[in-house]
Order: C-alpha cells, then structure tokens, then sequence
C-alpha cells in the first residue's frame, strides 16, 4: 500500500474521522480507562506495551508480547491426542490466563462444544477417528459462533490452506507454538468478543454506505472492524464464522495501510526484534510526511455483497511484485500469510495501479 490517490467517488456522501492521534490510544477527554478495550489502565507507555495490550499484529507469526490478564478466563477447547503435546498446550494457555479443557478426539470435542461452548477450539491435525480438517468442518457447519484454530506440522502447508478454506480462522505451525499461540488466540478474540450482542435485522435495509478517515492507531481498527461486520450481519450476507474471518481479513488489511502503507515499514523490519520494530513504529508516526497521513477506509454493503476499499497515503509499491498469496510455499512465511487469510476468506480481492489501495468483496453465502 503507497502514495495518496482517495477513493473512488461512489463513497464520497460522507466522512467520518474515527482517529485519536498518530498512535496514542490514550488522548480521549474525560476517559480514564483504555479507549480501547475499556479497561482501568494506563496505555500511554511504549508502543510496544500498548500494541500487546490493545492488539495482535499477526494472527500467525506474531512477535509480540502478550500479559495474562488480556483475555484471561476465556475458555479454549484443546484437541491433541499425544499427551505431551496436549501437557504444552494447556501449559502455555493456562500461564497466560485462560480456562482449558483438554480432549483426546474430534467426537468428544464436538460433546464437549455441546456441553459447554468455548471461545476457541484449537486442535491437532492427526488424531484417531475424525482429523483435525474433519472437526474444522464439522464445527464451521453446527457451531458456527465457535472459530477453530488448526495446528500444523512442519511441511504441511497445503493442510493449513486447506482448513482456511474449510472455515478455521487460524492456524499455527507446531514448531511456533510458543511464539504465536497465544498473539493468535487474543487477535480472534479480541475481534470475536468486540461485539457480542445480537442485532435485529433491519428489513427495510436495502443498502449502507461508509467512509472513515482514520489516523495511525491500531488501536481504531477492532472497533471499526466490529462495525464493519455488524454491518455484514445486518445484511446476513453470511453466518458467524464468515463475519469473523471477514473481520480478520479487514483488520489485516487496515494494519498493512497503517505500517507497509503510511509508515512504509517493511516485511524484512519486522522479523527483527518486535519491540525495536514497534518502537520504530512510534518514532516514525511523529515524524514528518508519516505523521500527517491518512488510511481511507469505504464500504458499501447491499443484499448482495460487501465492499470495501482501503486505501493509505505512503509511497506505493508494484502490485506485480507481491508474492503469490496463494503458493502454499509462501505460507511459512510470516510477512506474506495476512495476504493469505485476505484471499482465503474474501471472495475478490484487487489492487491499484499505484500500489495504495486495495479493493476487498464478500458475496452472500449461498445457503
């Protein structure tokens, strides 16, 4: 994402500014809790702090730290029949605050879902009886508000384009496990719990169209992105699941405006130390032209469809020359698998000429 063309004109009706300032959650009168998720705490601190505790950059891959208390109690539903593997699993989750249950096979994680709902499943892949792109499935089909989390050996790319398509909202290599669990975990929860509540659909609704101007705060995108999808379900263009991975679409599409687009930070940055990258990050949206630059957000939702256009107001780049989002050798690779998840749960997808914008549809769900 690059250099400032606005967007199209069809959105233009109106304009709304939904930014606090170049990346300070906190600069809200008369707020004294986190703007963005309303907790009683101080988020002016470093960059860094603040990112891991408003929002995951990565939902796979991600290179931030994360506190226990962030979404401590949420309850995970862990599907792993090797002991050991299951011993680690619940130990990383639990250290950081959440509530896990443990089965050893699909069909008893399918009893367990009916007895009592989980916010996430995680499960294995290779398990007796039903596999983990079996319980994917099973799960998008009749608990469609529960999202799942696949992981996946090493080499097994292909499997984990494959739960994408089939309805998992993640995966995690094993061999990252430490790493990217848990930033994986709060980043679906974080949207999934953003807004809970039920919404009427309104029947006269024909269509509703948006734009917002947002500064470079991260911590704007899940609120918008919230919006956005209640948005879609007003529309019921599509179940739960699909609103999910609609969001986890537009979240990272909003967060590659915000750094690769007006900050103009590169993929290679960012494998080096996160808090030096975050920190970078901080310094550069003070300084001038990236201070004073812009993410267009536009969406225009019918019976049919949802739109959005995204676009930012850095330098650009050759469309050409991304990598293939769907070239399964490309899916170990930590900066190109946002690109990934945009394509796997989008319907289209499309960029400019000029490298700053980029166009996203979800069609109706045929049911």
């Amino acid at each position: 994402m690059g250099a400032g063309n606005s967007v199209s004109e069809p959105f233009s009706f109106c304009k709304t500014r939904a930014g606090i300032g170049p990346l300070e959650p906190k600069n809200l009168a008369e707020r004294n809790s986190c703007w963005s998720c309303h907790k009683t705490t101080d988020c002016a601190g470093p960059l860094s702090t603040r990112l891991s505790h408003h929002y995951s950059p990565v939902l796979l891959g991600g290179i931030t730290d994360f506190g226990p208390e962030t979404f401590g109690m949420s309850r995970i539903l862990v599907v792993e029949d090797s002991h050991s593997q299951s011993v680690l699993l619940k130990g990383v989750l639990e250290a950081h605050g959440f509530e896990v249950t443990v089965v050893e096979e699909g069909v008893a994680a399918l009893e367990a879902i009916i007895r009592q709902p989980p916010h996430v499943v995680v499960t294995d892949m290779l398990m007796p009886g039903m596999n983990g792109l079996e319980l994917v499935e099973q799960v998008r089909k009749r608990f469609p508000r529960v999202p799942t989390v696949l992981i996946t050996e090493y080499g097994s790319e292909d499997v984990a384009a494959e739960a994408l398509h089939r309805g998992a909202v993640g995966y995690i290599p094993k061999r990252r496990i430490d790493s990217d669990l848990v930033p994986c975990l709060e980043r679906v929860l974080g949207i999934a719990k953003a807004n809970p509540r039920h919404q009427k659909l309104i029947d006269e609704l024909v269509t509703n169209e948006l734009r917002f101007e947002l500064d470079n705060d991260l911590s704007v995108v899940p609120h918008l992105v919230s919006h956005l999808q209640d948005c879609v379900g007003l529309m019921q263009l599509c179940d739960e699941t699909a609103q999910l991975r609609l969001g986890i679409a537009l979240s990272e599409a909003m967060t590659n405006a915000i750094y690769h687009g007006n900050l103009e930070m590169s993929s290679e940055q960012r494998n080096d130390d996160g808090r030096n990258w975050f920190d970078f990050a901080q310094n550069r949206s003070r300084e001038s032209p990236y201070r004073d630059r812009r993410v267009q957000v536009a969406a225009i939702f019918s019976r049919e469809s949802a739109k959005f256009v995204i676009c930012d107001e850095g330098s650009g780049y050759n469309p050409a020359l991304l990598p293939d989002p769907l070239d399964y050798a490309n899916l170990a690779k930590a900066s190109g698998r946002g690109l990934l998840l945009i394509h796997c749960f989008l319907d289209e997808v499309s960029h400019n000429a000029a490298g700053n914008e980029i166009t996203l549809v979800k069609r109706r769900d045929q049911r």
